[in-house]
């Protein structure tokens, strides 16, 4: 924001003669500028988050620099963040979780800065020195420390190895215990990142690895840049003892993966997979959606998520079933096909998430019914035999009360075959093919698939039958399975 020198009387009357005498010399109120600045909400309003995120800004860029000690946990961190206001802004609030702020600056003024206590964290509110107009870009910088370990108001996203080092895990809310942010999966941003890792260690971050420093201690510091927006649930930075793995796709596309130190022969095969995976995959959606992929094994994680370009998968995942067969293939499909639904396309909201998991497992049981290690008519059989007391307890695959649950998983995977067996393999093809080209990089909502899959199909009756499937307090009958019931 540009500012110009105030005009003084004496300046005035020399430019104006005696005409200036009628200026008058008071601000104008508010009212007459249009200039009203007040606080940004403290939350923005998530069906199941309600105090998730934060109202009045949105972003456009972070820049993380982390400085982490392994075994001590201890960091130090500064995260530029440029923002644009929504609104007349006095001050605004960021979310954060265990942080002890040193400092924070609003275009490189000091800014005022208050912490308390959230329903999720802690709120970050900064008070800029002076208040932001609407549409106005501003910048701002918060300097701050603490350790991986310490007491956290809300849930930590923070997963520790053997090696005394660490991955992130942040969804659904805990990036704030990362850094002070805009957590809230409606607000992407690109992103760039400034990680240290001692020597014997590697940094690893979503996007691309842009160059390295070597300091004069030992450690290094690793430069990644993320250049396709991205929310802050799916943050994924680490410090471990791992080794880098190359490789490219049939297309071209690079791939880089991060495995235990000294477990390369194990874990190498496993993920050479991937360019199949995505052969797979993009013969469906098309392209990958990002300029890099990979996944990082660790054994401080026990779970799978969607890191976007850089998928979390912890090391129990990786043994045959009791047939010889490899099945985890079946969960490194489900996490790439979030790279496209959930990455690239963005629940607007929580209670959106189905978007995300319905096609994750749909193409996970495909993938294993293609490869002959599962039946998926089978596992939607007994999803809907279950699901109408699911719908009664946890809501309905598009009304969920709660994350996590069968309804948002199995039940969304549901949906998505029950739309099938209604419009038939050719068009559901199309809608679900053309989904991620038309929606790259954007925020949605049950609403947007319902209208895209009427607009792909030419079919009105697919609005309310997937309003049925997704909202309905009891599944409609299975079109093409007449004898499916429910459980008593």
């Amino acid at each position: 924001m540009t500012t110009s020198r105030p005009t003084t009387r004496r300046t005035l009357l020399k430019g104006a003669g005696v005409a200036a005498l009628a200026v008058p010399l008071i601000a104008a109120p508010a009212w007459a500028t249009g200039f009203d600045p007040k606080p940004g909400s403290d939350g923005v309003g998530d069906p199941l988050f309600p105090t998730l995120g934060n109202g009045g800004y949105e972003v456009v860029h972070y820049d993380l620099t982390f400085d982490f000690t392994p075994v001590t946990y201890d960091f130090t961190g500064v995260v530029k963040m440029n923002a644009r206001a929504t609104q007349d802004l006095s001050a605004f609030n960021l979310d954060t979780d265990g942080h002890t702020i040193e400092s924070v600056t609003v275009n490189g003024r000091p800014a005022q800065h208050a912490l308390s206590l959230g329903k999720s964290g802690q709120e970050l509110t900064v008070t800029p020195a002076a208040p932001l107009h609407k549409d106005t870009p501003f910048t701002v910088t918060v300097a701050y420390r603490g350790n991986g370990k310490a007491p956290r108001a809300g849930l930590t996203g923070w997963r520790f190895g053997s090696d005394g080092g660490f991955a992130s895990a942040v969804q659904s809310s805990r990036a704030d215990t990362f850094m002070p942010c805009n957590d809230t999966p409606s607000d992407k941003a690109t992103w760039t990142f400034h990680l240290s890792a001692p020597e014997g260690f590697v940094a690893a971050a979503n996007g691309e690895l842009t160059g390295k420093d070597k300091r004069a201690d030992g450690s290094t510091v690793w430069h990644f840049a993320l250049r396709e927006r991205m929310p802050t649930e799916l943050l994924g930075i680490a410090v471990v003892k791992g080794t880098y793995l190359y490789g490219t796709s049939h297309t071209g596309l690079p791939l880089r993966h991060v495995v235990p130190q000294g477990q390369e022969d194990k874990y190498g095969p496993i993920v050479a997979r991937t360019p199949d995976h995505l052969a797979w995959l993009e013969a469906k959606f098309g392209r990958y959606p990002f300029s890099v992929y990979g996944l990082h094994i660790y054994d401080g994680y026990s779970d799978a998520l969607e890191n976007s370009t850089l998928t979390l998968m912890g090391t129990s995942w990786f043994k045959l079933n009791a047939d010889g067969n490899p099945t985890y293939e079946n969960t490194m499909v489900h996490e790439l096909t979030h790279q496209w639904f959930g990455d690239s396309v963005t629940p607007n909201d929580w209670q959106q998430a189905w978007l995300n998991e319905g096609p994750a497992v749909y193409y996970a049981a495909l993938y294993s019914e293609e490869r002959g290690w599962s039946v998926m008519a089978d596992k939607m059989k007994a999803t809907y035999a279950k699901l109408d007391a699911i719908r009664a307890s946890d809501g309905p695959p598009g009304l969920p009360k709660a994350l996590g649950g069968t309804n948002i998983y199995d039940g969304g995977a549901l949906v998505l075959y029950a739309l099938r067996q209604h419009v038939g393999q050719r068009k559901f093809d199309l809608i679900m093919g053309q989904w991620p080209r038309r929606f790259k990089d954007r925020t949605v909502t049950s609403e947007d698939f319902v209208k895209h899959a009427v607009e792909m199909t030419g079919d009105r009756s697919v609005d309310a039958f997937l309003r049925d499937w997704l909202f309905g307090a009891k599944n409609p009958p299975m079109p093409g399975h007449p004898d499916w019931t429910t459980a008593a």
